[in-house]
């Protein structure tokens, strides 16, 4: 769900595509390794009235093992394979938000690094032509909160729709998707809460309930300027109408928007190729 939204949790929500698409299906190296950076603007969490802008510089890995994979979507391990549906198990994240920069979060607990892990279902629906598909994706996803040690903050169910698309050459992709997030009592209590020692005049005592956090559609595309160099960008819409807890002091807008650009300069390739 990504909801502490920093670049870097945007920057792990980028398709494959935009990094994994070959021109002319050439064969993959098993292992890239670069720098990637950019800016972004997003909502500092679903709901907030406050926005995180900020610009950041990562090195980035992608690994195409037959089981173990690393990419921009996270780190996992494939555990099954066939032409139309593929199973693994992955580990992504976000940073923390604090809430001193939240002005409806003022003197609550910080949202603390979020790491997600769990299965994910991709079932492949369609492919419309020999450069595009559209498939199905179904994570449910364990959150873990590494704040003065690690906690489980409960579980995030996020089913898409993916559509993705290359030119004909290769230098282009193009990927939108759409689809919602649903989070048990115990993660919607962590971002939509309040106990009754944070509440305020202006922010009362709410207790949160398990159900819809978003609904989402999202694109994004990348041009490969040459072999080592990637020009990415995303927008991304959210509504929060008719959320579990849109009554909640902390949800105080009813749709959010997220857009941001990245250059990825890919440094070094293995010469063994992915599969050998």
């Amino acid at each position: 769900m990504k909801p502490a939204a920093t670049f870097a949790a945007i920057l792990l929500a980028l398709p494959i595509a935009a990094f994994a698409a070959p021109a002319e299906d050439k064969p993959l190296p098993l292992w890239e390794a670069g720098i990637l950076g950019g800016i972004a603007s997003t909502p500092a969490y679903p709901g907030a009235a406050d926005r995180s802008s900020r610009g950041l510089v990562l090195p980035f890995l992608i690994y195409r093992g037959l089981v173990l994979r690393a990419d921009q979507t996270g780190i996992g391990a494939r555990l099954f394979k066939r032409e139309a549906v593929e199973l693994d198990v992955g580990l992504a994240g976000s940073l923390p938000a604090r809430s001193d920069d939240v002005a409806a979060r003022a003197g609550m607990p910080n949202l603390g690094l979020l790491l997600e892990f769990g299965p994910r279902l991709k079932v492949r629906i369609a492919e419309p032509s020999a450069s595009s598909r559209i498939r199905l994706d179904i994570p449910l996803r364990a959150v873990i909160e590494a704040r003065a040690g690690m906690r489980t903050q409960g579980f995030t169910f996020e089913p898409k729709v993916v559509y993705e698309m290359r030119s004909a050459d290769g230098l282009w992709t193009f990927d939108a998707n759409a689809g919602v997030a649903i989070g048990d009592k115990k993660v919607n209590r962590y971002f939509y809460e309040v106990q009754p020692r944070y509440a305020t005049s202006s922010r009362p005592a709410y207790q949160a309930s398990a159900g819809l956090v978003l609904a989402r559609v999202g694109a994004s595309a990348s041009r490969m300027l040459n072999d080592d160099v990637r020009v990415l960008g995303f927008v991304r819409l959210e509504s929060y109408a008719g959320a579990a807890n849109e009554d909640s002091p902390l949800m105080k807008n009813k749709s959010g928007a997220s857009a941001g650009v990245a250059v990825a300069w890919t440094l070094g390739r293995s010469i063994r190729l992915a599969g050998d």
